[in-house]
């Protein structure tokens, strides 16, 4: 078998959940660049219908769907409409996440000038802002995760593939502790439905993101400054791209990764490694 064998995912049947913008729209584009038939799962509805008219025109099989993640009734009858309407439920990208705001302390990356910002105080942290944070990023995995397997487990095969982050092994005093907790939850639930659906012939994976020009906590990071921070904290010297993505996305939804499992794949340019003083 060849290389382009392997990374083959045309005819594939998709769902990425938060698909219209930022990491979910890379992985989305990845996979219908190349012959995928893929629904993007968001609750934008205006930016769900841009990118795909803006992907059907580029010839893709695309299909959007405006869903609320949190809303486990309404995934589930997404997922198995899909599934009906494709005949089959090939890879799955458990996507969706929001950013829950600042961590204990803020300031530059590196520096030592840090402030506490009270309202982020841990006795201070607002029940209702760690309700939601925990509904979308952590709950609606598990509800992702669900939906996947009751329509992968009758076909006994399927890829599912989380959206952790560094900040799952990592601990960072500028970033939210919801956030913190959520991706370090999903992290290890995605392990442990690797497990479990490893005998249906279904792999589970996650993939986790270092910094990233996206939309996330309001697009703070499309700020050229704010990038220039970002980066000098990175080895390779710039913050990440959703292209960028575009190899490991097709690696873990394709034959590629026959053999993989239960694993959780840091892209990040090296900043979880730190910077050489």
């Amino acid at each position: 078998m060849n290389s382009s064998d392997i990374f083959d995912v045309r005819g594939l049947g998709v769902i990425v959940t938060g698909g219209a913008s930022g990491l979910g729209l890379g992985f989305a584009e990845a996979l219908a660049a190349n012959g995928a038939r893929v629904t993007l799962m968001d609750m934008n509805e205006t930016t769900l219908a841009a990118q795909v008219e803006r992907l059907s025109g580029l010839g893709y099989d695309v299909r959007g769907v405006r869903l609320d993640v949190t809303d486990r009734p309404a995934l589930h009858q997404a997922f198995d409409e899909t599934t009906a309407l494709y005949g089959r439920l090939d890879v799955v990208f458990a996507n969706a996440g929001i950013d829950p705001g600042p961590g204990f302390v803020t300031g530059t990356i590196g520096s030592n000038d840090r402030t506490r910002p009270e309202e982020f105080a841990l006795e201070n942290y607002a029940d209702a802002r760690w309700d939601r944070v925990i509904e979308v990023n952590l709950n609606s995995v598990f509800s992702t995760l669900k939906a996947a397997a009751r329509n992968m487990k009758p076909q006994r095969r399927g890829r599912i593939i989380v959206t952790t982050s560094i900040a799952a092994f990592a601990n960072e005093a500028a970033i939210g502790a919801a956030y913190m907790a959520t991706k370090a939850g999903a992290a290890h639930l995605m392990r442990n439905a690797a497990l479990e659906l490893a005998k249906h012939n279904i792999r589970v994976n996650a993939i986790a993101p270092g910094p990233f020009l996206t939309n996330i906590g309001d697009g703070y990071i499309q700020d050229p400054k704010i990038q220039e921070v970002f980066a000098r904290a990175v080895p390779l010297g710039r913050i990440g791209k959703p292209a960028d993505m575009t190899g490991l996305a097709l690696f873990l939804a394709s034959e590629a990764s026959s053999f993989v499992t239960g694993e959780q794949i840091v892209i990040d340019g090296g900043a979880h490694m730190g910077m050489p003083d």
